[in-house]
C-alpha cells in the first residue's frame, strides 16, 4: 500500500495539518520542520497529489470580482449588497473594487483583478465596453449598464420610466423640460438623454439638455442655476443625488419645489422617499441587477461556448412631492442686496 500523508505526519511527529502545509503552503513552516517533513516523505516514498488544473477547480467556490464606480452611492451599495448575497448563496468569495469614477483607475483595477479572479462583474464602467473586454482578456465578464453584443450584459432600461415621466409632466401642463446630465463617460447618461429626447419629441415638449455634471449632490447644486436660467418648469436629473442637489440649489436661489419647479430623479434610492419634498423618481432595480449579474457570471465561468446575452430590466416612475402642476406665476429668484 502506498504511504499516505498521515504516515508522513506520524513518522515526522507533527500534526497532519503541518504535514499538509509542507506541500501546499511551505512558507508557513519553519525551516527545520519543513526539512524534517520532506525528508520523511522521501524516505517513505510519499508522493503528494498534483494540484488541480484551473479547469478542474469548482466554480461554486471561485473568487469573483465586482467593480463599481462609487460604493458611497446608495444605488451601487444596493447593487453590491445583492451581488454579495448571490455570491454567498453560491459559495463564492466576492472581491470589491471602487474606481471613484476614474477611467484610469478602472483600467488598473481590471488589469489587477483579471488574473486573480475566476470572473468579473463591471458595473457602470467609465471605459468603453470593448476596452473593458480587451482588458479582461479570456477572463469571463458581465457588464452592467454598458451595452455590447460580445459579452453578457445587464441593463436597467430607462425607456419605460422616462416615457412615463414625460407623459406625466405633460399632463401636469409642463411644456419646457430641462435635463441635467451626469458624466460624459457614462453609458447610462447618453442612453437616458437619447430616450428623453425621443419621448419629449413624441408628446410635443421642448427638452433642453444641460451640460455634464458630477453624479453627486454637489453636481446638482452646481446645475441649479442653469436649470432656472433655461426657463424650464420641470427638470429630469441624471440620478437622485443630482436631483436632490438641484432642489437644494433652487432653494438657495429662491425657487420653490414643486411650486415653481418640478424635479424628477432617477434611481429611487431610500433617501428619495424621506427628502423634503419627497423626490419623484424613476425606480431602477439595481438590486435585481446585482443578483442577476452574479448568476450570469457563474454561467459564463461554467460554459465558455454559449452565446452572450443581454438582460433588460424595466424601470418605473414613482410620483412624490417634488412634482406638481406647472406654475402660471413662477416666483422670480431672490436677489441679494450688497451691503
Amino acid at each position: 500500500m502506498a504511504p499516505t500523508l498521515t504516515d508522513v505526519a506520524k513518522r515526522a511527529n507533527v500534526a497532519l495539518s503541518t504535514a499538509s502545509r509542507a506541500f501546499s503552503d511551505p512558507q508557513r513552516l519553519g525551516p527545520e520542520t519543513l526539512r524534517k517533513v520532506l525528508e520523511v516523505a522521501q524516505e517513505l516514498g510519499y508522493e503528494p497529489p498534483p494540484p488541480p488544473r484551473p479547469a478542474e477547480l469548482p466554480t461554486d467556490t471561485a473568487t469573483v470580482a465586482v467593480v463599481v464606480p462609487d460604493i458611497a452611492n446608495p444605488v451601487f451599495g444596493a447593487f453590491v449588497k445583492a451581488a454579495q448575497a448571490q455570491g454567498w448563496h453560491r459559495g463564492q468569495t466576492i472581491v470589491l473594487a471602487d474606481t471613484d469614477f476614474d477611467p484610469d483607475r478602472e483600467r488598473a483595477v481590471i488589469t489587477q483583478l483579471r488574473a486573480r479572479s475566476a470572473g468579473l462583474v463591471v458595473c457602470s464602467p467609465r471605459l468603453d465596453a470593448e476596452d473593458v473586454l480587451a482588458l479582461c482578456g479570456d477572463t469571463p465578464v458581465v457588464l452592467v449598464n454598458r451595452e455590447t453584443t460580445t459579452a453578457d450584459c445587464v441593463l436597467a432600461d430607462a425607456g419605460d420610466g422616462l416615457r412615463q415621466t414625460v407623459e406625466y409632466l405633460a399632463a401636469l401642463g409642463h411644456l419646457h423640460l430641462a435635463y441635467v446630465q451626469g458624466s460624459q463617460h457614462s453609458w447610462s447618461n447618453s442612453h437616458r438623454v437619447d430616450l428623453a429626447r425621443v419621448q419629449a419629441e413624441r408628446v410635443g415638449l421642448e427638452l433642453e439638455v444641460l451640460g455634464w455634471q458630477s453624479e453627486t449632490v454637489a453636481g446638482g447644486t452646481a446645475a441649479a442655476a442653469g436649470v432656472i436660467a433655461s426657463g424650464a418648469s420641470a427638470v429630469i436629473a441624471h440620478n437622485d443625488l443630482v436631483a436632490l442637489g438641484v432642489i437644494a440649489g433652487a432653494r438657495q436661489l429662491g425657487v420653490r419645489v414643486p411650486d415653481d419647479l418640478s424635479v424628477v430623479g432617477i434611481d429611487d434610492m431610500p433617501l428619495a422617499a424621506t427628502a423634503y419634498p419627497a423626490l419623484s423618481t424613476i425606480a431602477v432595480p439595481m438590486d435585481r441587477a446585482g443578483a442577476l449579474s452574479l448568476e450570469m457570471l457563474s454561467q459564463a465561468i461554467a460554459d465558455e461556448h454559449r452565446e452572450p446575452r443581454t438582460l433588460r430590466l424595466p424601470t418605473q416612475l414613482v410620483v412624490r412631492g417634488s412634482t406638481g402642476p406647472v406654475s402660471t406665476t413662477r416666483t422670480p429668484p431672490v436677489t441679494r442686496e450688497h451691503a
